[in-house]
């Protein structure tokens, strides 16, 4: 425990309303401490996120310069990559700067305003008094212990929902007592995991996208293409894109050259799977515009941050058909065959751990990825039929290349993989930065 020591400088935040208001907000700086400046409720200096719209998250830093014996403490004001910048007396600052009385510190072009001043006058007597302070230990007695120091949960249950991740903590050990409750019974334990797994690679891409959406309505989009994967609907579009357009799927051991390959692959399953997961999200925009506000913002499409999760939503329910009712049964039938019983769910469960973590990198991002176009297409609607085109056939080129790599080298399988993955991040960033709502995004440190 060290004593209190008086502050020799402070930053003097101006009025915006009024710049001669005496009743100023001052922040006294440390000597021994950075000062962070910005929307960032972990700020030392908390700008408001609503009032001051263009200041970054962490938008700059005021650091203690390192002091000598006798000479007065300094302090420097650092930029840290803000995206409106921030300004020095009227200059935008590059990099650090060392402060000097009266010098004005701007964030961004109308964000607050701050002077540094000193607050006593320095001389030797006052800096060997602070250094002596500063290490010197208090003679005042050690404040006792309270409640909420002993019992944590007291003071910080409000706050566990927002910054310690309680809800996904819940929904793990929920998953966990299941799958202990499944053991000896397969077909529960690999829905289960299954499951869990998708979820995790959804929320991944939640946390990306940074924009809060009613959770029932990212199940619709999964449930959706649920359905219609177990509807006639699918029968439909098989007869279209597999019989009538050259997608025909190829059968084990014919020959076929790469070039054919991709083509079957990009028409039998991009262009087809790509719509097919794509018609939940028409379904849901087209209901989002005949609701009134707030509603239609928050169970319709109004911007690419809207489509890239309701379009990760709808693969997640597609991959969790394919999985377990197309993939883990084929391979758990081919290994009773083969090798008889004992063999077939291990077997399974190397075909749906792999394939579930992969969603992100796989349907998760060519649904993500063409949701984004969906999204923009919404914004820039003069322009959405070539956005909605590029869109698509995008996706299902990822798709289909992905399909074709498969069976011609492990090396390129995962160079497309990290391609793929790599265009829906891409998506999510830019996204973020021309979204409407960006102030309220909690995922990115653009300007809001």
């Amino acid at each position: 425990m060290t004593g209190e020591i008086s502050p020799i400088a402070c930053l003097r935040q101006l009025s915006i309303d009024d710049p001669a208001n005496p009743k100023l907000l001052v922040h006294s700086l440390p000597i021994d401490a950075v000062i962070a400046i910005g929307r960032d409720p972990r700020c030392q200096i908390v700008v408001d996120p609503l009032r001051f719209a263009s200041v970054s998250r962490r938008h700059a830093e005021v650091r203690p310069s390192e002091p000598n014996a006798g000479e007065r403490p300094a302090w420097w004001i650092c930029d840290l990559n803000s995206s409106n910048g921030t300004y020095l007396n009227g200059q935008q600052l590059r990099g650090c700067q060392l402060l000097q009385p009266g010098d004005r510190v701007s964030l961004g072009n109308d964000g607050p305003e701050y002077i540094f001043e000193y607050l006593v006058e320095f001389n030797r007597e006052v800096a060997v008094a602070t250094q002596q302070e500063a290490i010197s230990p208090s003679l005042t007695p050690a404040d006792p212990v309270t409640l909420t120091q002993l019992f944590p949960i007291v003071s910080t249950g409000r706050e566990l929902t927002h910054k310690a991740f309680l809800v996904p903590s819940v929904v793990t050990i929920v998953f966990v007592v299941g799958l202990f409750v499944a053991v000896g019974q397969p077909l529960l334990f690999n829905r289960l995991l299954a499951g869990y797994i998708a979820l995790v690679g959804f929320y991944f891409v939640y946390r990306l996208c940074g924009k809060r959406k009613p959770w029932w309505v990212m199940a619709l989009s999964a449930m959706g293409t649920y359905f219609l994967l177990r509807s006639p609907v699918l029968p439909l579009f098989v007869a279209l894109f597999r019989e009538v357009l050259p997608g025909q799927v190829p059968t084990p051991g014919e020959p076929i050259n790469p070039l054919m390959l991709f083509i079957r692959m990009f028409f039998g399953a991009g262009l087809m799977e790509e719509l097919l997961k794509a018609l939940p999200l028409g379904a849901l925009f087209l209901i989002g515009r005949v609701l009134p506000a707030p509603w239609n913002d928050r169970v319709g499409i109004r911007e690419p941050l809207d489509g890239i999760l309701l379009g990760a939503a709808s693969a997640v329910g597609f991959t969790l058909i394919e999985t377990l009712g197309q993939y883990v049964p084929d391979m758990i039938q081919t290994t009773s065959l083969q090798l008889g019983t004992g063999w077939d769910q291990l077997r399974g469960l190397q075909v749906l751990i792999p394939r579930l973590l992969g969603a992100t990198a796989g349907h998760m991002a060519y649904s993500g990825y063409f949701g984004y176009f969906i999204g923009l297409a919404v914004l820039k609607s003069r322009q959405s039929w070539l956005i909605l085109l590029i869109g698509y056939l995008t996706a299902s080129g990822l798709h289909a290349l992905w399909n074709v790599m498969g069976s011609v080298s492990e090396i390129l399988l995962a160079l497309v993989g990290m391609v793929s993955y790599a265009f829906l991040a891409a998506a999510i960033l830019k996204a973020r930065s021309i979204s409407p709502t960006r102030s309220q995004n909690f995922a990115t440190r653009l300007k809001s």
